[in-house]
């Protein structure tokens, strides 16, 4: 934004908090506390601000109860209306899907990504690393309290260019399998897992691909899964904090 905060009080209105700690009024209904920040921030119309935004996170502007009777989902999503009241350049969300159900979490992931779509700067703190790759382009990744990565979440895993890839493979012929690979020089290490699959490393996922479609062919066996261990955000994060 080009502005320091510490000497421009005004920029607080260019930016939404939706912090991770309980920081609702308890005495006041939804719809009032969003009226009240709407309030703060100079909003002429603050009533009607704070009910557009209610039904925006897909709360009822007229429900008479006070915050202390809503559940911790409701309530998560009373903070982002807050948040979002005054419309600002910058979101800044510390766990913001704390306490929703999975079809809130969907509605809400979709907010996100709507609200950076239009413009806006959209930063996510969060330590569910699944939803951080639903819902950000961008990746930091933070370790002690120093950055340790940034960027795409596929790009970095693609500078893990010093370390195998992992792959669990289920199979009807696991030992066949597995042994095929070791020998063309596909994998190289493998580790059995139970009776019908088996974990590998290689250096090359698109060579494996093809090689482990032709072995499942030659040998006839029946392939039913296969999955990158470390191709995920969680992998990155491990890798990154590890080095």
């Amino acid at each position: 934004l080009g502005r320091d905060p510490r000497t421009d009080t005004g920029v607080t209105r260019l930016i939404g908090l939706v912090p991770q700690q309980e920081s609702v009024f308890e005495p006041l209904t939804a719809h009032r506390f969003v009226a009240l920040a709407a309030t703060l921030h100079g909003l002429p119309e603050p009533g009607a601000a704070a009910a557009r935004m209610l039904e925006t996170v897909d709360l009822d502007p007229t429900d008479p109860r006070k915050l202390p009777a809503y559940s911790k989902g409701m309530r998560q999503r009373v903070k982002v209306a807050q948040a979002i009241v005054h419309d600002p350049h910058v979101l800044v969300l510390d766990e913001p899907l704390t306490g929703l159900d999975p079809r809130q979490r969907a509605d809400m992931v979709a907010l996100f990504r709507r609200l950076g779509s239009e413009g806006r700067c959209v930063i996510v703190s969060s330590h569910v690393l699944d939803e951080v790759e639903r819902l950000g382009s961008q990746i930091l990744v933070m370790s002690q309290g120093r950055l340790a990565a940034a960027g795409d979440f596929h790009e970095l895993r693609a500078l893990m260019d010093d370390r195998p890839l992992r792959v669990r493979v289920r199979t009807d012929r696991p030992r066949e399998v597995a042994g095929a690979l070791l020998e063309g020089g596909t994998a190289v290490g493998v580790r059995l897992d139970g009776d019908d699959a088996f974990e590998l490393d290689t250096n090359d996922a698109r060579a494996l691909a093809h090689a482990l479609a032709r072995v499942a062919r030659d040998r006839g066996a029946r392939l039913f899964e296969v999955h990158p261990l470390d191709a995920d955000l969680e992998g990155v994060f491990r890798y990154v904090v590890e080095r």
